[in-house]
C-alpha cells in the first residue's frame, strides 16, 4: 500500500469508513517526496526517538520509523486507531499515542518513551493548532530539534526579521530559544483535500544558549507584548498601556531613551537586543 497514492488513501479510508474532519485540520498527503523529504530533514537516525504529533494515516510516521529507533504519534482523533493499526503493523518501533497533544506533559512523554535516546520532535501540524504546539514543544525543553510543516505564513512569521511586516510577537519568541530556519514549501495539491494555503517546512534548533542576556525573562517577554499589542501606535503607548498604571508616560519616556531608543520608534523594529535593553530599563522603575 501506498500512504501517498490518492488511489489507495481513498480505499484504505472507505474501508475504514473514514470521514475527514474539518475541525481537526485533517489533510492528508499524496506526494511521497513530502514525507520522505520532512523525515530526511529532521535528522532522524537511530541514535533518536521522534515524537510525532497527528500521524493521520502514517505517511511521514513510517519515514520517521525507517529512519528512527523509535517512533511516538500522538493522535486525538480515534477514528484513525483502527487506519494506523494497519499501516503501521510492519514497524515495531512505532507507538500510537492517544490523546490531545496540548493536555500532555511533552518533558514527561519523551523522558518515557525515548530513554537513552536523543528526543526530537518532527510533524504536520494541523494549522488551528500550530501556535500553542510549537511553544509546548519550545517550552517542554527536552528536544534536540523541532521539524514541522506548518501554514506558509506562519513559517515567514516565525522567521521574520524586525522591521519587516511579518515581524512580531511570536518571531521574537521562537527566535530567543530557538535558530529557526525555513526549508523548503509545498503547495496545496500535495494534499487531499487540497487546502486553501501553501505550507512550509521549518526546522526550529532550540539555542544551547540564550542569544541575550536579560535581567528577567518573565517581563522580558511581557515588553515584547507590549510592543506589538498596538503595531500601530509608537512603543511608548503600548508600553504606557501595559505598564501605565504602574510606571507613569513621563517615567516610560526615560525607560525609552535609558534603552538608547527614539521616543517615536515603533516596537516592530527592535531586535532581540533592543527588547532586552528595554525590560532592563523598565525593571529598574518597576
Amino acid at each position: 500500500m501506498d500512504l501517498c497514492s490518492e488511489k489507495d488513501i481513498r480505499a484504505l479510508l472507505a474501508r475504514h469508513g473514514f470521514r475527514f474532519s474539518k475541525s481537526m485540520g485533517q489533510n492528508f498527503l499524496i506526494e511521497g517526496w513530502v514525507p520522505r523529504d520532512i523525515a530526511e530533514a529532521s535528522g532522524a537516525n537511530e541514535t533518536t526517538g521522534v515524537l510525532e504529533i497527528g500521524p493521520g494515516i502514517g505517511p511521514l510516521t513510517v519515514q520517521l520509523a525507517r529512519r528512527a529507533a523509535k517512533v511516538a504519534a500522538v493522535e486525538l482523533d480515534r477514528t484513525l486507531y483502527p487506519i494506523l493499526d494497519e499501516t503501521l503493523a510492519p514497524y515495531d518501533n512505532v507507538e500510537v499515542v492517544p490523546g490531545d497533544v496540548m493536555k500532555l506533559d511533552l518533558a514527561a512523554l519523551a523522558a518515557d518513551k525515548f530513554s537513552g535516546l536523543t528526543a526530537i520532535a518532527c510533524a504536520n501540524l494541523p494549522y488551528n493548532i500550530t501556535t500553542p504546539v510549537l511553544t509546548a514543544l519550545i517550552q517542554a525543553g527536552c528536544f534536540a530539534s523541532i521539524t514541522v510543516m506548518i501554514q506558509r505564513e506562519v513559517a515567514l512569521r516565525i522567521c521574520a526579521a524586525p522591521g519587516t511586516a511579518d515581524y512580531g510577537a511570536f518571531s521574537v519568541f521562537c527566535q530567543y530559544h530557538t535558530a529557526p530556519e525555513l526549508l523548503f514549501e509545498v503547495p496545496p495539491e500535495c494534499f487531499l483535500p487540497a487546502p486553501k494555503v501553501t505550507s512550509a517546512v521549518i526546522k526550529l534548533v532550540p539555542r544551547q544558549e540564550p542569544p541575550q542576556e536579560l535581567v528577567e525573562e518573565g517581563l522580558f517577554f511581557q515588553v515584547v507584548r507590549a510592543s506589538f499589542a498596538q503595531r500601530r501606535k509608537t512603543l511608548l503607548n503600548g508600553l504606557t498601556s501595559a505598564f501605565g498604571s504602574r510606571v507613569p508616560k513621563d517615567e516610560l519616556r526615560a525607560v525609552l531613551a535609558e534603552a538608547g531608543l527614539p521616543e517615536n520608534v515603533r516596537g516592530e523594529t527592535l531586535g532581540i537586543p533592543q527588547f532586552a535593553a528595554l525590560a532592563a530599563a523598565l525593571s529598574r522603575r518597576l
